[in-house]
């Protein structure tokens, strides 16, 4: 087959983030948009991206794109489409879709329109009146911008957040891409001591427990795409083979998860646990007034509570001053903080050298990063302090 175009979603403020793990991956010709990047690839990007990728949302296969100002022409242009290139006989074909400053914007509408379009293609292939869909799934979206509609098919099936290590989760936990994303933006290397000293379940540690030792973020979940016949069993076998043998297993780890929540702490054992990081994570029950560390420099991550609730902004405010006069305990260390509470530099008493708009969830947030000093050129991994 020849080469196929792919689309790597993001959260928005990831997309530069999602483009360099690409080019790390050797892809090249990169389109950034918005939520997006896009690239031409062999057929095995399907399972290397799925496979690697740490901060994408899903990576998408782009079946086709064209403007579309009427139902008639969506429903002709998309018919139009190779789709029996994809589409075994018994396929499972869902459609999605989504419409945004379009003439078309009844997404039910477009859905409808679409399947039935690619049912009549299906026709041509298949001498069936009706198609049972007993098969593999490919979950197909119309997605309309502005007028044009982009067709693509899911390659992921669960997102890719989902690695198979959070089978439990505490409240409003913190997404694994977006923890991924945090690290790859502090720049954080393995040989560098980590705190994150409110670690609720753990995910922040554990995606740099990952990261720390090069272990393939899709290494123990199933794609959708492992089903379909166009991608060989042996491409998947292959993928996961080398990512298995590009483990560091004996890259040190100085990973910390502190949280005053003993109950929480559990369930960040358990996850590290299911991710095969238990005996080199260390989680401790502790009270951010009382962190110390015996290292001179590291990393503290963090993602605190934010007081979207009145009744708990005065808290979250106290805990940001706490923050604060912690911080100063640690004067080599370098800090990344995300926030969604505007005034978090006030409270923390402290300009943040730079600030990053990410989301989570859909709630509007800054990347906080605080800056320390570089570490002397001859200070080895986890120095000491003296």
């Amino acid at each position: 087959m020849k080469n196929i175009e792919l689309i790597a979603t993001a959260a928005f403020g990831l997309e530069s983030i999602v483009a360099r793990e690409l080019k790390k991956l050797g892809y090249e010709n990169l389109q950034v948009e918005n939520g997006r990047v896009s690239f031409v690839a062999g057929l095995d990007a399907i399972p290397r991206c799925n496979m690697w990728l740490r901060c994408a949302d899903r990576v998408l296969l782009k079946v086709g794109q064209f403007e579309a100002n009427s139902f008639e022409e969506l429903f002709e242009k998309t018919r139009a489409l190779p789709w029996h290139d994809w589409l075994p006989e018994n396929a499972e074909f869902p459609v999605a879709g989504k419409s945004i400053q379009s003439k078309l914007f009844s997404v039910s509408d477009c859905q409808a329109i679409c399947k039935k379009a690619i049912v009549e293609k299906m026709k041509e292939k298949y001498p069936r009146r009706w198609f049972e869909e007993k098969g593999p799934r490919y979950k197909i979206e119309v997605a309309l911008l502005k007028d044009v509609a982009t067709l693509t098919i899911d390659t992921s099936g669960a997102g890719l957040h989902k690695r198979g290590y959070r089978k439990l989760s505490a409240e409003a936990p913190l997404k694994e891409t977006l923890a991924a994303a945090l690290i790859d933006i502090s720049r954080w290397k393995p040989d560098r001591a980590f705190i994150d000293p409110l670690c609720g379940s753990g995910t922040i540690a554990i995606e740099a427990g990952l990261i720390g030792r090069n272990i393939a973020p899709g290494l123990k979940r199933v794609f959708a795409a492992e089903k379909w016949k166009q991608i060989p069993a042996s491409m998947w076998q292959r993928v996961r083979d080398e990512a298995s043998d590009s483990i560091i297993h004996n890259q040190p780890l100085g990973i910390q998860g502190l949280d005053i929540d003993f109950g929480v702490l559990d369930l960040a054992r358990y996850h590290a646990k299911q991710a095969g990081l238990s005996n080199l994570l260390s989680f401790q029950q502790q009270d951010i007034k009382d962190l110390r560390s015996k290292y001179n420099y590291g990393y503290l991550i963090s993602n605190p509570p934010y007081g979207e609730r009145l009744s708990e902004i005065s808290e979250v405010e106290k805990l940001y001053k706490t923050m604060g006069e912690t911080f100063k305990k640690l004067p080599s260390w370098s800090f990344y903080i995300i926030s969604s509470h505007p005034q978090f530099e006030k409270y923390l008493h402290r300009k943040a050298d730079k600030k990053r708009k990410v989301y989570n969830g859909r709630i509007q947030c800054n990347y906080y990063q605080f800056y320390g000093p570089k570490p002397d050129r001859l200070e080895g991994p986890f120095a000491l302090k003296s």
